[in-house]
């Protein structure tokens, strides 16, 4: 098959699984992915999935093509239109930017940042094979936006950020838009912003993954590379001191079923299900390798893939001591998330398809034949290793019945609005009850389900539910 019927393939594949705007999608038919891949075979440029193509010298991937599906749903939120001056925040490739070049239109303009002088002279390179010249590439910190060229009716970030640069905000055009994979806890979402008042309000927000900024406004995210050959590594909001994990996770888990009272609901079609797993299998796997599918996900329903992001947005605004654990597990590529404390740690799987451990070691053991049942059926299984495993095991089961309890929130029904620091109309922190620390900041609960995290530049006020 040629690479002209594998775009096309792949763009109808993603318009099964998600809405997708008309220009967008006539932007991915008429963008040749593989051109911004030299050396990785057409056939695998064109599948869903985010290929990595630089990596530091620990093994860490520090540049991708992104995971095109989730690249479709943050074009969509950004609502890109001919004319528009555009900034980008991390090149990559360059396939992202041509899709906006493409968007704008010949009277639009397009720069892209990155900080990395490896990555803009390739991103050039590809941009000028595949036909996109007039797309600026410049080597520079992206956080703090390009002076030159603003205003811009667009800013969108490729990279994951911990706070919103006040560059960007300060050079967006009136009725401007931001997209930004923005950290919440060690989770990432996807909101689109625009200037209301004298804040920042979310229009839209979506599940996403993507890797994090680099340099001096890098927030304090850690990945530890706890095994090589095969891949095994952790991802913590923030940095601090761990047990032997590799240990742990060669033993036997007691294994803590999450029995919910109704099935879990299937996920919205305007973002891929398996978005929100994104952070924890970019990382890991070579290029051209599909890790959801090398993962030993059954085929049908993953309980893990729909509800994932949900949860883990969940968990992220509630548990300090939560990571994202990804690499080579149990023959393939793959990830989940869970809790972890010294030596112990505790992660979640789907119960269809994950492998029991020893009968009596914990009487709540879940059975897979449970997922076949009706209500009352356990979809998911939390799994503990090592010291303490089962009670850590246990209290990731209760958080994930607390979030079915509340109404199962969803990542996309989040409400997040953004003040510059300081914030003198965001809502007063005597009028809210602390509800214990949150990775890089403070969260702050109030009636409901309401957070406030404090960042450098910007105060985030969140509405969960």
């Amino acid at each position: 098959m040629d690479a002209v019927r594998l775009r096309q393939a792949m763009v109808a594949g993603l318009r099964e699984r998600q809405e997708i705007a008309d220009d967008v999608a006539d932007a991915l038919l008429a963008v040749p992915r593989h051109l911004f891949l030299p050396g990785v075979d057409p056939r695998t440029a064109y599948r869903d999935i985010p290929i990595v193509t630089r990596r530091d010298e620990h093994g860490l991937p520090v540049s991708s093509s992104s995971q095109p599906s989730v690249m479709a749903t943050m074009l969509g939120q950004l609502g890109v239109e001919p004319g528009h001056r555009v900034l980008e925040i991390g090149a990559g490739t360059g396939y992202n930017a041509a899709l906006l070049a493409r968007l704008a239109g010949p009277e639009g303009r397009v720069v892209s940042l990155d900080l990395d002088a490896g990555v803009v002279r390739d991103a050039r390179r590809n941009l000028a094979v595949a036909g996109f010249p007039q797309v600026e590439v410049v080597c520079a910190d992206g956080v703090e936006g390009f002076a030159g060229a603003a205003p811009f009716d667009r800013v969108i970030a490729t990279v994951g950020v911990w706070d919103l640069a006040p560059a960007w905000l300060d050079q967006l055009a009136p009725g401007g838009r931001l997209v930004v994979p923005l950290d919440l806890g060690g989770v990432q979402v996807s909101v689109a912003l625009e200037r209301t008042g004298g804040h920042w309000a979310g229009r839209t927000v979506a599940p996403c993954g993507f890797m994090r900024l680099r340099g001096p406004s890098a927030g304090p995210e850690s990945v530890v590379v706890l095994r090589r050959d095969p891949d095994l590594w952790l991802a913590l909001p923030v940095a601090r001191e761990l047990g032997d994990l590799v240990t742990a996770l060669e033993t036997a888990p007691t294994n803590v079923a999450v029995t919910l009272p109704d099935p879990l609901p299937q996920p919205p079609t305007t973002a891929d299900p398996t978005a929100g797993r994104d952070p924890l299998t970019t990382t890991s796997p070579p290029a051209g390798r599909d890790p959801l599918a090398e993962a030993g996900t059954p085929a049908g329903r993953d309980p893990l893939a729909e509800a994932g992001a949900d949860v883990a947005l969940w968990l992220a605004l509630h548990e300090p001591r939560w990571c994202m654990l990804g690499g080579n597990r149990h023959g393939g590529y793959g990830g989940t998330f869970g809790l972890t404390d010294g030596s112990a740690i505790a992660v979640l799987a789907s119960s269809a398809s994950h492998a029991p451990g020893p009968s009596g070691r914990n009487p709540g053991a879940a059975d897979p034949a449970a997922a076949a049942g009706g209500p009352g059926r356990a979809e998911l299984v939390a799994e503990g290793y090592g010291p303490g495993g089962t009670a850590l095991a246990e209290e990731l089961a209760a958080h994930v019945t607390a979030w079915a309890a509340a109404g199962r929130p969803r990542t996309t029904d989040l409400r997040l609005t953004a003040y510059r620091n300081p914030a003198p109309d965001s809502p007063a922190p005597e009028s809210l009850a602390f509800d214990g620390p949150v990775a890089g900041g403070r969260a702050v609960r109030g009636r409901g389900r309401e957070f406030v995290i404090v960042k450098r530049h910007t105060t985030l006020v969140l509405g969960l539910g």
